[in-house]
């Protein structure tokens, strides 16, 4: 059960409607033994050929209780036979309405708990994605991980918390209804209670293997997802490279093996429903030839009236014990999905926010790195990284691809924490400020425009919500967008579409500038924010970016020679060290590294 802990953890808030549904359940449960229970009172009135020779002796206390009401009710003569024939019957009537109507008030009860268990899970699962540091994403399928929060989470709404209320409401009807066996005859009730053991296990040997094929299949949905994503991502490149064949030989591939995986957990999931049905008759038919048996034989001290009573009081105990068997099954195929959304909830965060931590409030000296080392899993990215950037410089990074320039920027926002080393901003090493306060004083411009499925005003506004429609057409002025923004029907209420799709390479890119223009930081990171781009656009960036630039601490990853050059300090990565730095005419002059990749058109001249 320790599977489940987070779900009844959850329960621990629903105090109260937990206890009022399992109030109304015992009422409901009560009031559907009674209702049966007058089977034993009518028969006795039907077939008893006496007018008032109802009452015998009886070794049940409770029997002889009821014979002894229902005698005084015939003999009065008010109300005789047939009246007391109509009170069984308006008793019975009544006890099915309160029975349903103590079940609808359970069901109200607990319905609006189990959707706020999920509502809950579904929440605490996105908020973990959106603190996990960016090293995580790096390991996992981003199918896999929307898999996990579309799939799974609907796997245990339907498996694991869908049956909240058969954990409750079947085992107090099975207890209950036992008991009430056991005190009409204890031993036709110890006789079930050998049986029922027997049955529970070849139940459980049904139910056991779901639980590994579940979880083959939350893998193989989780590839199918990814596949698909990929799919949409890239289909320009699929049809251009004629690659529709390949993309469906895979994708058909995985979707066989999931249909084969979910057809073998339906065979099991649906054998245990019938199974325990079946295995409930056969005892229900055991009950029958050991009780009649027994009271032919004079064995069992047990009237015909109430044998029959027993009957149906027991016969009540099938649909719950079939439900329950139902209830395992799902609960192994649901254990599978929770396993995989705790392994999300509890990933380990390496980036740990420090909330009561330094604030910075504003950058006023430096950014300095001081022997800084990364290391991503066994391989060393950054080593004996030395650097100090002062308030209002511009340092640009250059080298060869995977040299570990990306990696170097993203340390200062703490994307990633260094292995060994320390990282300063303004005297203090950054793990002591509050991570909000630190990426306060940054904006990044990455080579991908990274945009929402929303309007333009609100895409630029993207973390600074209390912005102003002039601070939002400001922003856009500067960054050079008012001018395509214009000429949309809608202007800044244009919805650009999924990733910004219904505008070019450039306005995307002019987008996002203003975005970092509007939050107005002190600090820029620019991660090869033109490369990808045409000449034209690349123009109306690049002076966007020079503008963005203007009295602002820049750190610059650049192919393009227009953006580094007149940087204050150029350094030059080779096998995460820094293998050269200075100015570009320095570096010129040196003829090493730098001097090469300008030679080699890795730097491209546009200016």
């Amino acid at each position: 059960m320790k599977k489940y802990s987070r779900v009844f953890a959850y329960l621990k808030n629903y105090k109260l409607k937990v206890f009022l549904y399992f109030i109304f359940t015992v009422l409901s449960i009560v009031f559907s033994i009674l209702s049966i229970g007058m089977l034993m009172p009518f028969l006795e009135l039907i077939f008893n050929t006496g007018s008032s020779g109802i009452i015998q002796q009886s070794n049940n206390p409770v029997v002889s209780e009821i014979r002894k009401i229902l005698t005084s009710s015939i003999s009065d003569p008010k109300v005789g036979k047939v009246r007391t024939l109509g009170l069984i019957c308006i008793f019975i009537i009544s006890s099915i309405f309160l029975k349903n109507l103590f079940l609808y008030l359970a069901s109200y009860t607990l319905n609006p708990t189990k959707n706020s268990i999920v509502n809950r899970l579904r929440a605490e699962l996105y908020d973990k994605i959106l603190h996990l540091p960016i090293g995580y994403f790096t390991e996992k399928r981003k199918g896999d991980l929307i898999s996990r929060i579309t799939n799974d989470i609907a796997e245990v709404e339907n498996s694991v918390v869908g049956v909240l209320e058969g954990w409750i409401k079947d085992p107090l009807t099975i207890i209950i209804t036992l008991g009430t066996l056991l005190v009409m005859s204890v031993q036709l009730t110890l006789f079930i209670l050998i049986l029922i053991p027997i049955l529970g296990f070849v139940i459980g040997r049904i139910s056991r293997s779901l639980r590994r094929h579940s979880t083959k299949a939350a893998l193989k949905n989780g590839e199918s997802v990814s596949v698909l994503d990929e799919t949409l991502s890239g289909l320009r490149v699929i049809k251009a490279f004629n690659a529709e064949g390949l993309l469906r030989k895979r994708f058909f591939k995985i979707n066989d093996e999931l249909l084969h995986t979910k057809n073998k957990i339906s065979y099991r999931r649906d054998l245990a429903s019938p199974m325990s049905e079946f295995l409930g008759v056969v005892l229900f038919t055991a009950i029958l030839w050991y009780g009649g048996n027994g009271i032919l034989t004079g064995k069992l001290p047990l009237e015909g009236s109430l044998f029959l009573t027993y009957l149906g009081v027991f016969y009540n105990i099938i649909s719950p014990a079939k439900s329950l068997s139902t209830s395992f099954s799902n609960m192994q195929k649901g254990c599978a999905a929770i396993t995989r959304i705790e392994e999300v909830l509890k990933a380990t965060n390496t980036v740990d926010d420090n909330p009561n931590g330094r604030q910075l409030s504003h950058f006023s000296k430096s950014i300095e790195f001081r022997n800084v080392s990364f290391k991503y899993e066994d391989k060393t990215i950054l080593n004996s990284i030395n650097l100090t950037i002062e308030k209002g410089k511009t340092i640009a990074l250059v080298g060869a691809s995977g040299a570990g320039k990306s990696t170097l920027a993203d340390l200062v926002p703490r994307f990633h924490d260094v292995s060994s080393g320390e990282i300063l901003v303004d005297g203090y090493n950054i793990k002591d400020y509050s991570l909000k306060s630190l990426r306060d004083q940054i904006s990044i411009v990455t080579q991908e425009p990274i945009l929402f499925n929303d309007t333009i005003a609100n895409n630029i506004a993207l973390g600074e919500q209390n912005a102003t429609q002039q601070d939002i057409e400001n922003a856009a002025k500067v960054a050079n967008a008012c001018h395509f923004i214009q000429q949309k029907e809608e202007k800044f209420n244009t919805n650009i579409g999924d990733r910004g799709s219904k505008l070019s390479g450039g306005e995307r890119q002019r987008l996002t500038i203003a975005r970092a223009i509007l939050k107005n930081p002190p600090i820029l990171i620019l991660d090869e924010a033109t490369s990808s781009l045409d000449t034209e656009s690349e123009k109306l960036v690049q002076d966007a970016i020079n503008k963005m630039m203007e009295s602002r601490t820049s750190i610059v990853i650049a192919h393009r020679l227009s953006t580094i050059r007149h940087a204050d300090e150029i350094i030059v990565l080779q096998n995460g060290a820094i293998a050269e730095r200075g100015t570009h005419e320095s570096l010129m002059l040196t003829e090493g590294i730098y001097f090469r990749l300008v030679q080699m058109n890795q730097l491209v001249a546009t200016d």
